[in-house]
C-alpha cells in the first residue's frame, strides 16, 4: 500500500477432472504488523460441475485485532451453512445474514477461480461480465465484474503474457457493521481492478493482481510467483463433514 509492503499470501490450487481443492495462507508483515494483528488460513474443497467450481466444504482460521475466529462451512442444496468453533465477542451490531443471503453463494477462494464463459478463450472480454456471490462465513457480498481492458504482466517466477483486467464493484449484502466507513467508501466504486490470467491445463482463470482504492491510498496485491504444474492424479475429495488436512 502506497509503496510499502504490508503482507504476503500463498495460494495453492489443485484442479482435477471432477473435483478441486484450494488453500490460502496469509499474514500481515512490515509496517502493518506493527499497527495491527492479522493472519489466517482458509481451505476449500468441492466438485467441478459443467466447468464450474461447486464448493462442498470451507474452513477458515483468522486472527485479527478482535481475536481469533475459527469456522467451518458446508454447502448443500445450494445453501451455505456456517458453524463457528471459536468466535470473539461481537463489539458492534452487524447486519444479520439471512437464509436468502446464503442461497447460491460460494466461498471467496472458489469465486476467484472463475471459469471461462467463452469456449477456448479464457481471456475473452465477455469473461468479465459476471456477478460473484460470495460468503466467507461472516460477511455476504457481491462482486460485480465488468470488462475494463487487456494488459500485460511479467513475473520472474512463472507467468508472462496477457491479462484480462476486470473492473469490480463491491455490493455489501449482510454481516457488516451498518455504520462501517470503509464499506461505505469502497461499496459501489468502479475503480477496483482484478487482473486475471489463465491457469494452464484448465478452463479457469486466477487473479494475478488486485488494485483497491482505500481511505489512505491504493492497496495493490500482485503475484511474485505464478506457476502451473501438471500432475497425474489427485486424491478423492473428503466427505463434506470431515475437515481437510492442512499442511
Amino acid at each position: 500500500m502506497t509503496g510499502v509492503s504490508i503482507g504476503h499470501i500463498a495460494w495453492h490450487v489443485d484442479i482435477g477432472n471432477s473435483f478441486y481443492a484450494t488453500s490460502a495462507k496469509g499474514k500481515a508483515s512490515g509496517v502493518l504488523s506493527v499497527l495491527m494483528n492479522g493472519e489466517g488460513t482458509v481451505v476449500t474443497s468441492g466438485r467441478i460441475e459443467n466447468g464450474h467450481l461447486a464448493p462442498t466444504y470451507f474452513t477458515s482460521s483468522i486472527v485479527d485485532d478482535d481475536g481469533k475466529t475459527v469456522l467451518q462451512m458446508s454447502f448443500a442444496d445450494d445453501i451455505a451453512e456456517e458453524t463457528f468453533n471459536q468466535k470473539p465477542p461481537i463489539k458492534q451490531k452487524l447486519m444479520p445474514v439471512t437464509d436468502v443471503d446464503r442461497r447460491g453463494a460460494t466461498d471467496p477462494l472458489s469465486a476467484m477461480l472463475i471459469p471461462s464463459n467463452v469456449r477456448n478463450d479464457a481471456l475473452a472480454s465477455a469473461n468479465c461480465n459476471r456477478v460473484l456471490l460470495i460468503f466467507d462465513g461472516q460477511r455476504r457480498y457481491n462482486l460485480i465484474l465488468t470488462y475494463k481492458r487487456m494488459d500485460k504482466v511479467k513475473i520472474e517466477q512463472g507467468y508472462s503474457g496477457p491479462a484480462l483486467v476486470c473492473g469490480a464493484a463491491l455490493q455489501p449484502i449482510s454481516g457488516y457493521r451498518e455504520n462501517s466507513l470503509v464499506v461505505k467508501y469502497i461499496a459501489g466504486r468502479r475503480d477496483i481492478e482484478l487482473w486475471f490470467v489463465p491457469i494452464t491445463g484448465t478452463s479457469n482463470m486466477a487473479p494475478i493482481r488486485v488494485l483497491v482504492p482505500t481511505l489512505i491510498g491504493t492497496l495493490g496485491i500482485r503475484a511474485e510467483q505464478f506457476e502451473a504444474v501438471a500432475i497425474s492424479a489427485l486424491p478423492a475429495p473428503m466427505p463434506s463433514n470431515v475437515p481437510p488436512q492442512q499442511n
